[in-house]
């Protein structure tokens, strides 16, 4: 591999991977060709596999080599995001959404201000926190609506339908989720 793979940890893909097709770690080694012991050290951070070995996992768990490097988690990041930096291309015209997280981490944030399209629904996987840094905004969830102003939050578990719009101009919203693609324990199993 070459090194910048080598700062990823590819053993939470591949973990999120088996884990998703519901296999055990037998299934895997048997279909991979290689053995139980080596592949929980690879899911652990114990041992880096060959690329070889790699592309044998992923033909075991129906994907590519390089699809998990790219679910691979960075082993330690720290990214510096600038105030100019992250803008995400926005249909609305009096909008800013801006990526506050770069990349693909088991956080992702991001920074709304001034209008949002009110009539579209969000649901997502993982938990999702909601904090208002400026202006007010009127979150419905649950069939309930709540009222923010600067300051306040909202804490939305997975799975909760919800939709919000800006109540005073060039509102400020920080929106912080848990990536989707990290599989998230209910609190009952925890």
């Amino acid at each position: 591999m070459d090194e910048q793979k080598e700062t990823l940890r590819v053993g939470s893909a591949v973990r999120r991977r088996r884990r998703q097709l519901e296999l055990t770690l037998a299934v895997v080694a048997e279909r991979s060709g290689l053995s139980v012991p080596f592949l929980s050290q690879v899911e652990n951070e114990r041992a880096r596999p060959s690329r070889r070995s790699l592309q044998r996992v992923a033909d075991a768990l129906l994907t590519t080599d390089v699809e998990l490097l790219a679910a691979a988690d960075p082993a330690c990041t720290v990214d510096l995001m600038r105030s100019d930096e992250g803008d995400v291309e926005n249909s609305a015209p009096d909008a800013r959404v801006r990526n506050l997280v770069r990349g693909h981490h088991q956080l992702h944030a991001v920074e709304f201000t001034g209008d949002h399209d009110e009539g579209r629904e969000f649901q997502h996987r993982n938990d999702e926190l909601m904090y208002v840094v400026g202006g007010a905004v009127e979150v419905e969830a649950e069939g309930r609506a709540y009222r923010l102003g600067r300051g306040d939050s909202l804490y939305l578990t997975g799975g909760v339908r919800h939709r919000w719009r800006a109540t005073v101009p060039d509102s400020q919203v920080l929106v912080v989720a848990v990536g989707d693609h990290i599989e998230a324990l209910d609190g009952s199993r925890r």
